[in-house]
Parts: C-alpha cells; structure tokens; sequence
C-alpha cells in the first residue's frame, strides 16, 4: 500500500472526520473524501458511516486504528534515522585508529562518557597500521583519528582542534639551566619519533632555515617510548602543549616552548559516508569529538609549555 495512503488512513480513523482528516493531512475536504472511498475498496469495509451529523467507525475500523499507527511509527523509524535511537540499549563495538599519545589523554574521558549513557558499548582502539583510509572504506575502522592525510575521497572528515608541538625533557637536563634558544636546542641530542623509521622532519627544515643542525640520536616509534627515554636520559624528544601534564609531571619531565616558529598540528577526525548517518554512529563521535576537547589530566595548570591549546597527533610523523 501506498505510504501516503497508510498516512491518511491513519488520520481518517484517528479523527473520524473527513474535514478533521483534510485538515491534518493538509488537502481539502473533497480530496480527502476520495481518498476515503479509495480505502473503503482497498480494504473491503466502509470504515467511517454516518450516525447523524458525525461519523462513526466500524468494527474492522477499531481494529486497524492502533495497528496503523504502530506500523507508521516504523516506518518513520526506518526512514528518519535516529528517531527511535535509545543509547542504553545499544549493543556495539567501535573501533579508533589513532596514536598511542592520543589514546593516552582521551581513552579514560571517553569510557566514562560512553558507559554512562551506553553500558553495553566498548570501544577498540588500534594503531595506524592502516591509516589513510582503506580501513575506513573497508569498514575494519569506525573513526581515525589524528593528523589526517592520503585519505579515499569520499571520506567525511570533521576538523577538532589545532595543537602546538613543544620539547620535553627530564627535568634535571641541562637545558633547563639557561634560555632555551635554536642554538641550544639544536646542540642537544634528540629522539625522533616516527613509525617508519624517520629522521628528519619539520624541525630539521626550521633548524635549517638558521643554519643549525641537529642529531638525531635515537628513532623511535611512539610518543610514549620517546617520554619513557627522555626521562632516563639527556635526550630531548617533542610531544603536544597541554598534553597529558600531569602524567609528564609524574615522568618527573618538563615542556618547553620550541625556540622557533612551528605550525601547529592540525588534529581531526574521519569516517567512511557508509556510517553518515547512523545514529548510533554519530553519537559516537560527538562523544570522541568532546573527550578529544576535554581530555582526562589536563587541568590548565600544569606544564611549562602550556600555550592554551589542547589536541594531539594522530600520525606520530611530526616528531623527528
């Protein structure tokens, strides 16, 4: 049967008028009328008679009323995604590609945000072993998360935050004895962080520009190996203003200010068109989206770099 048809049905037996009906329905009486009898064949029963002024349903009417409604009230779930989305129901695994930096500051945020409105959702988190958007078209990844680039064209994506780099060391290193200027930054000897096994990167080209160089003493692949380093060490390694200050604190680790100019880390999400307009799927990342934005041990107050930004790096490739 025709959806429209269902629709005016339902309003015919809900106000057992034709005029109410048309009203509702927004057509004119007449139209309404014809509509009626269209019904009265399709279903074999006059629904609606008159009993003086008023019209009144029959039997067969009484027993299709709710039934009708409880059928559009589905259909209208079906075609309006989200209308019936409960989250206390829902039963489901999500799975974020991001950093281990990243995950670090967000993943106790997020858990608390999600069981208290959805007990029954986890969440898996997976390195960037896929990253770039194959994952995302295959559907092994709900969300990446990080530094996006190299990704399939018909990804969506939704900008978060943008976040300085900032150097880190032990809190005892020489450094910290005097002003941290490019000469003295360049003299230490650095961790580069990079999956691949990178060595140089945007730092190396702003050393360049003032005819300074660095050494790269160690590369390793994540941020966390690189702070567990610089806190045994005198090497010096980058990581995210604001990031995780208290655990950098706990390292017994200080950040500082990059002696020269570095353009911010823009940080973002990304998700397959599939998943657009799932409603269990986009409160997942309106959940993701804030606990990126609030994460868990930052409270504006610790660190020495603090340069009011919050976020982080999904790549781990701005790091040498």
């Amino acid at each position: 049967m025709d959806l429209n048809l269902l629709r005016a049905l339902d309003a015919l037996l809900q106000e057992n008028s034709v005029t109410r009906a048309a009203e509702r329905l927004g057509t004119s009486p007449a139209a309404a009328s014809r509509t009626l009898a269209r019904l009265r064949r399709a279903v074999g029963d006059p629904l609606l008679v008159r009993a003086g002024q008023q019209m009144v349903p029959t039997p067969r009417a009484l027993e299709l009323r709710e039934e009708v409604a409880v059928l559009l009230r589905g259909c209208d779930s079906v075609l309006r995604p989200g209308a019936g989305f409960d989250a206390v129901h829902l039963q489901r695994t999500f799975t974020v590609q991001a950093a281990d930096l990243l995950l670090a500051g967000l993943a106790g945020t997020l858990s608390e945000r999600i069981h208290a409105e959805a007990p029954h959702v986890d969440v898996v988190f997976l390195p960037e072993a896929l990253e770039g958007g194959p994952a995302l078209r295959q559907g092994g990844v709900d969300v990446e998360l990080g530094v996006l680039g190299h990704l399939d064209p018909e990804i969506r994506t939704r900008p978060l935050t943008r976040t300085p780099l900032v150097g880190i060391a032990r809190s005892g290193h020489p450094l910290f004895d005097g002003t941290i200027d490019a000469v003295r930054f360049a003299a230490a000897d650095h961790i580069g962080i990079s999956r691949l096994g990178k060595r140089h990167g945007p730092i190396d080209s702003a050393l360049a520009e003032r005819g300074l160089r660095r050494r790269v003493a160690v590369v390793v692949p994540s941020h966390t190996s690189a702070m567990m380093l610089a806190r045994d060490t005198d090497l010096v390694a980058l990581t995210l203003a604001d990031w995780l200050p208290r655990t950098t604190a706990a390292l017994g680790l200080r950040t500082f200010p990059l002696p020269f100019d570095l353009p911010p880390l823009d940080l973002a999400m990304a998700w397959h068109p599939r998943n657009a307009a799932d409603p269990a799927h986009r409160w997942f990342r309106d959940h993701l989206a804030a606990a990126v934005l609030t994460p868990s041990g930052t409270d504006g107050t610790d660190g020495e770099g603090g340069q009011g930004g919050q976020g982080g790096q999904g790549r781990g490739e701005a790091g040498p």
